[in-house]
């Protein structure tokens, strides 16, 4: 175990110190807006303007890291973002902060890219499973740690973006001073979305619904607990329960997952979290109902994107998972940019609850896709599928690419232990 993260700790530490900064910039994005007045649909289009510049990112940061290498666009890009978080509070124009995102979100692509490869070279065949997992609880632990700094300064003010700043620049220096050598930089050319939906509808549909479910919940939640007056530790604690479900549910669901037909799974799963966001509507503003529905909601996201990826690798041979990686994350990528847009307009139109309603439609859709396609293709035997990895919404195709071979191997050795055992 202590071999496995002999070489890649500095890189856990780093990534843990990028999603404090990252997760608060998040979480104070709604609670400032709220702030300087700006609506719904307006802090709906700055969310979604932070995920065109991660789709901008995921395809052209692979391009300079070929031209430059890794080291250098990994620092470049961490100077834009450290600069971008502090310009929020100079510059509090709707127009401003959505450019502001835009440049945030392909510098966090990039660094997202570079990172990731970087992890993924520092496994072996033996230990990625380990080393993704530790990534996804580093990221995830990062961004629930995030809300516990925001009661340190007043949203109001600079200091809280600023404190942002400041984790992202430091947040290099474990990384670039590392010994960590450097991979070969590659493409990874993204499978055209008619060919990934032809191999898998339902990876295809999923993916892209949960897409819009994931920016919904990271970048509207601020908004929504502005809206109904919690004061901002109880947005804090409302943010981090989404993110904290997931780590206490991403193993039993994918335990499960490895034991029965995925699809059924997924269609739980969907049809739970349609059922919990139903119930925090239905709570209103009483708090620990709301907290609760807020873990049990966001409990089934991150899950739900990992069996969705699992049940796609099911599908594929393995020399087409690298294509079909990048066709996945173009899929989520424009699930994410579309999905704050209709939730700040519905929000903007009915109302703050709206919120709750939307999710709930988005993971109603997802379970109901799931249904219908159960009628579609039969199921693939328990024996034959691929083993569930969790892996954080809004990876890079790097990570997801990874999961999807080590998932592969895995159900290979586990072929060959039944066919010895078979034999013996």
């Amino acid at each position: 175990m202590f071999q496995a993260f002999a070489g890649i700790w500095a890189l856990l530490i780093g990534i843990v110190l990028i999603m404090l900064g990252n997760g608060m910039h998040f979480t104070l994005i709604g609670l400032r807006g709220d702030i300087e007045g700006f609506s719904s649909a307006e802090l709906a289009v700055v969310t979604s303007g932070y995920f065109v510049g991660f789709l901008l990112g995921a395809r052209y940061a692979p391009r300079l890291i070929r031209r430059v290498g890794h080291v250098r666009v990994f620092a470049a890009l961490g100077s834009f973002m450290s600069a971008g978080l502090i310009a929020f509070p100079l510059l509090t124009e709707p127009w401003a902060w959505t450019l502001l995102r835009v440049l945030i979100g392909f510098a966090m692509s990039g660094i997202y890219v570079t990172a990731e490869s970087w992890l993924n070279n520092a496994a072996t065949n033996e230990t990625r499973g380990k080393v993704l997992s530790a990534y996804m609880i580093a990221q995830t632990l990062g961004i629930i740690g995030a809300q516990g700094l925001l009661n340190l300064g007043e949203t109001a003010g600079a200091s809280l973006f600023i404190g942002a700043s400041i984790l992202v620049s430091v947040s290099f220096a474990p990384i670039l001073l590392s010994v960590t050598p450097v991979p070969a930089a590659e493409v990874i050319r993204a499978m055209p979305l008619r060919e990934l939906f032809t191999g898998s509808p339902l990876g295809t549909v999923g993916i892209f619904l949960l897409g819009s479910l994931y920016a919904t919940q990271s970048g509207m939640g601020a908004v929504y607990g502005a809206q109904i007056g919690m004061g901002k530790g109880e947005i804090a604690l409302f943010i981090a329960m989404l993110f904290g479900g997931a780590l206490v549910l991403q193993y039993p669901i994918g335990w499960l997952s490895d034991r029965i037909d995925r699809r059924r799974v997924i269609f739980g799963a969907a049809a739970l979290g349609a059922a919990f966001c139903l119930l925090g509507w239905a709570m209103g503003g009483t708090f620990w109902p709301l907290m609760a529905a807020a873990f049990l909601t966001g409990g089934v996201t991150t899950p739900l994107y990992s069996l969705l990826l699992a049940y796609t690798n099911d599908y594929l041979p393995v020399e087409d998972m690298a294509a079909a990686s990048g066709g996945l994350v173009l899929t989520f990528g424009i699930g994410a940019i579309l999905g704050p847009l209709a939730a700040g307009w519905v929000m903007d139109v009915v109302g703050p609850a709206a919120f709750w309603l939307v999710l709930a439609a988005a993971f109603a859709a997802i379970a109901a896709y799931a249904a219908y396609r159960m009628t579609k293709r039969a199921a693939t035997p328990v024996d034959e599928t691929e083993s569930y990895l969790g892996v954080l919404p809004a990876s890079s195709a790097f990570v997801v690419e990874a999961a999807g071979a080590w998932s592969a191997e895995q159900g290979e050795d586990g072929d060959e232990e039944r066919a010895r055992a078979q034999v013996g």
